[in-house]
């Protein structure tokens, strides 16, 4: 592989003194405080409703924070890069846990909603400076294996975390679903502060010199938050050419010229314009968000499809869901074995093309099949996309230095969460459309999810419909996969252009 030399400034501010593994353990419980929190507050929305009201706002539990963590990470990826990593994984830890805490002794639903927004304030710091802090703190050879971790962490989130608000929920009360945030992530914090040891910046260096462009990050942030509100509302709390989403993409729109202009004239801009001209990473970009759309089908449908048309019962149908996030981290780890023969981009191209395939496969199911069907086809997909995932955010991250790693992980990270966002609003209405098409127009995705979460039996017109609607989603998800694969296959060069460096005491 192509390599450059850093230089020894750079490789300075590089220099981590630290205990490894309990900064690591940190860094683990601090992603799952980020995991678990959608699926362990998802299971208590009916306990939430019951006792603050507001049933038609609880969608914003969860809009407003994903809202928040998606605008916020381009904006902790350049502090972090500026400032260093622990002080923004510090304070967007502190800020989580405040948000838990408010969430905790919330009187309404309008107050949870915005201590949600707190909590995703926070989020958003966790989950981009925790990928950024493991890049730094290992060599390129144990990168993989650290990824893995961190995709386990996902893993056991999505496949505990309904149990865990369930048992919460019923047995210690709602609020203690964010209770439960504040001793896990006192221990993450107090393992922070006491090993994580960052070089100190020099007096005359870019911390000191930098001038935080507040500009650029309200514009950034006033514009994903726009663009994003209409994604994620459009089609459930008003029609898609209703006034509120033209009047939002339509602000997004202006917002974006306004983005650029104020970035080009700051001095030091939060998404500088290298992010945009250097191939790799704007492949890297690109793929992710292609892939972000894909993460939609499996998460969102495929319950549903297990239930209603394979007859399971809700934790057999949570197996069916989770098999493909137990074959992504293993998957993930063993993939320096493959990237080390043909390179990152051709590891990701691999991952990708199974993907797309396995989820093209999904055509092909019979009604109403067996469980092993989907099952089989789904741990492939996990396995492609952990080929896929971990070669990419390696191989990106060892293209730059210290000094840029925050901003390059962040914009990564922020195209995959607007993907899913973007996903999460295209196949719903294309589930709705095929539903109703189906059904006469007396049936869309969320009447036919409650009537099966309610245990009632499903028509087998009912169930025909949901697999064809399920079909039809994940033909849409290959179609993403295929769009992830020739963005990489036109954009990303053959061999990424590594750099040297001296992450976790040894060189790449």
């Amino acid at each position: 592989m192509a390599r450059t030399e850093t230089s020894a400034k750079e490789a300075g501010q590089a220099a981590v003194a630290t205990r490894r593994g309990p900064v690591m353990v940190a860094l683990m419980l601090s992603m799952a405080l980020v995991a678990l929190d959608s699926t362990v507050v998802a299971t208590a929305v009916p306990q939430i409703v019951g006792d603050l009201g507001g049933f038609a706002y609880f969608s914003w539990l969860f809009s407003g924070y994903l809202l928040a963590v998606t605008v916020t990470l381009p904006v902790y990826g350049k502090l972090s890069d500026t400032f260093g990593r622990k002080p923004v994984l510090l304070f967007g830890a502190a800020l989580f846990l405040l948000g838990s805490l408010l969430s905790g002794v919330a009187w309404n639903m309008g107050a949870l909603i915005a201590f949600r927004v707190v909590q995703g304030l926070g989020g958003g710091a966790l989950q981009g400076t925790v990928q950024t802090l493991a890049a730094d703190l290992f060599p390129l050879a144990e990168r993989p294996k650290i990824q893995a971790r961190l995709s386990t962490v996902w893993a056991v989130s999505a496949v505990a975390g309904p149990g865990v608000g369930g048992l919460l929920a019923a047995y210690a009360g709602w609020r203690w679903i964010f209770f439960v945030n504040l001793p896990v992530g006192a221990v993450a914090l107090w393992m922070v502060v006491r090993h994580l040891r960052e070089s100190p910046r020099e007096p005359g260096g870019a911390a000191a010199r930098a001038r935080i462009d507040w500009a650029g990050a309200l514009a950034i942030f006033a514009c994903a938050g726009a663009v994003l509100t209409a994604l994620v509302q459009g089609g459930v709390a008003w029609p898609w050419l209703s006034a509120p989403s033209l009047a939002l993409f339509g602000a997004g729109l202006v917002l974006a010229v306004v983005v650029v202009l104020v970035e080009r004239r700051a001095e030091d801009p939060v998404i500088p314009g290298w992010v945009w001209r250097r191939r790799t990473i704007v492949a890297v970009n690109v793929a992710f968000g292609a892939v972000g759309l894909l993460m939609v089908a499996p998460t969102v449908f495929l319950p549903t499809y297990a239930q209603g048309v394979l007859g399971l019962e809700p934790v057999a149908a949570g197996f069916v869901m989770s098999v493909w996030t137990l074959t992504w981290p293993v998957s993930a780890a063993l993939s320096q074995h493959v990237y080390r023969r043909i390179g990152f981009r051709d590891s990701a191209l691999l991952g990708v093309g199974v993907t797309s395939l396995a989820l093209a496969a999904f055509q092909w199911l019979p009604y109403p099949g067996s469980v092993w069907q989907p099952v089989l086809l789904m741990a492939v997909v996990g396995a492609g996309l952990g080929l896929f995932s971990a070669p990419l955010m390696v191989g990106v991250q060892s293209t730059v230095g210290w000094s840029e790693r925050g901003t390059v992980t962040a914009s990564v990270l922020f195209c995959r969460q607007t993907g899913q966002t973007l996903g999460a609003s295209l196949f719903g209405a294309l589930a709705n459309a095929v539903l109703a098409a189906r059904l006469g127009g007396v049936g869309d995705l969320d009447a036919v999810t409650r009537a099966v979460d309610s245990g009632a039996r499903v028509p087998e017109a009912t169930g025909r419909a949901v697999a064809a609607a399920t079909q039809a989603v994940y033909l849409g998800a290959a179609v993403a996969a295929g769009a992830a694969f020739v963005a990489l296959l036109a954009l990303a060069p053959r061999r990424f252009p590594v750099r040297a460096t001296s992450a976790g005491g040894a060189g790449e």
